[in-house]
């Protein structure tokens, strides 16, 4: 029979909030680690019309357990009697938290994935972990580039429970491999999707392959866009990845075109998209309207450009020798939130740069401008000439 004694002795944090002792509130015990919670029995003290309150992190680690706590305290004859079977349950809990017990899969599929790697190449591996799921292979392209490929082999897993005093516990979750029955996650760099072709039979080889074909059609575009990484300045992105199609390339006076490649088609035209002031920028769009029927997919995308907009690009370090300016004239800084400088002021005597959100609050500040709809008139807050900032889909 509980004693007061007792149920200090098990639960020495664990004291009575009033006279009655129908609310008990303090800390838990288990593995060295305290959990606050709350008891509020109902006057008669009969556990199962008690209300057990549990601070966020004992709730969160109990998450998966709420009908074994129950089930205790339905059955149990006393308070301390309940307080020892939810320490043993929060033990076994903590414990859960802690390991993911992996069912080693046979010999067979060790030996399988070894010889795979070893028919492929081990010269093509990255990098593999200790279970063999995931596994980084590389491959050259025509050009030189290297590139990878991320596999990851999927794992299934099931609950394996075990009984304890008449209720069941989980104890973990195990965790199988089914390949080759299933084809591995394939992660990639690409601008466009890559599937893979598989069947039970089919092997890493067969996915390095595969690899190896996709890489061969994208060597086109890949050469277009290193051409423009190696001769223009790129303002986005800083630092473009394989899978990256637009770039943001500097023309000088603060000006620059965006263009949005097509992989598949990568030396047709680009979408093109000239941000600067008017004065500019309007002259390059009229070049590019009139002298479309230059176009030629033969040449390279680079060459096009300049032959169709009748200018060469300037490279980095002659813009960074001369007056261009990118950083913003509100803010003074280049980057905001991943975004650069994209408005600039048409006057030619200024044409300074800002960031789309730095004008906006600028001019939504000033008494003397006006807006209509996605547009705002105002002052350039350099020149004090007009300025008009057309706002983007994003917003600011």
């Amino acid at each position: 029979m509980e004693t007061p004694a007792s149920l200090l002795h098990q639960c020495p944090l664990l004291l009575p909030q009033n006279r009655a002792k129908t609310v008990y509130e303090g800390f838990l015990t288990a593995q060295g680690r305290d959990f606050h919670l709350r008891i509020v029995l109902p006057e008669d003290l009969q556990l199962k019309n008690a209300r057990l309150l549990c601070s966020w992190q004992l709730r969160a680690i109990l998450s998966g357990y709420h009908q074994i706590v129950q089930q205790r305290m339905q059955h149990s004859s006393d308070l301390m009697t309940f307080m020892m079977e939810l320490k043993m349950v929060l033990e076994v809990a903590l414990k859960n938290k802690q390991e993911l017990h992996v069912s080693l899969p046979p010999p067979q599929f060790y030996s399988s994935i070894i010889e795979e790697i070893g028919t492929l190449g081990w010269d093509k591996l990255v990098y593999v972990d200790t279970c063999f799921s995931t596994i980084k292979l590389k491959a050259e392209d025509a050009s030189g580039r290297e590139h990878l490929i991320t596999l990851k082999l999927k794992t299934k897993g099931e609950d394996c429970l075990y009984p304890s005093k008449g209720h069941i516990l989980p104890l973990a979750r195990v965790l199988s491999f089914p390949y080759p029955a299933e084809s591995p996650d394939c992660f990639v760099d690409f601008p466009v999707s890559f599937s893979v072709s598989w069947t039970p039979k089919s092997s890493i080889v067969n996915i390095h392959s595969q690899f190896l074909t996709a890489l061969e059609s994208l060597k086109t575009f890949w050469d277009v866009m290193d051409e423009i990484d190696e001769k223009t300045w790129v303002l986005e992105p800083e630092k473009p990845t394989r899978s990256a199609t637009t770039r943001r390339i500097a023309l000088g006076n603060n000006a620059s075109i965006n263009i949005d490649v097509d992989p598949r088609h990568p030396t047709m035209l680009p979408e093109c998209c000239f941000l600067g002031a008017d004065h500019v920028v309007k002259p390059l769009g009229i070049k590019l309207s009139s002298n479309i029927h230059l176009w030629d997919p033969e040449n390279s995308l680079l060459q096009n450009l300049k032959d169709v907009l009748e200018i060469d690009f300037p490279a980095r370090a002659i813009l960074e020798k001369s007056d261009f300016s990118m950083d913003c004239g509100i803010c003074y800084a280049y980057q905001l939130d991943g975004a650069i400088p994209d408005q600039v002021c048409d006057n030619s005597q200024c044409g300074q740069p800002f960031h789309q959100i730095c004008l906006y609050e600028w001019l939504r500040g000033l008494m003397t401008s006006r807006q209509s709809f996605n547009i705002m008139f105002g002052e350039c807050p350099y020149c004090s000439k007009p300025i008009t900032l057309k706002m983007s889909g994003r917003k600011p």
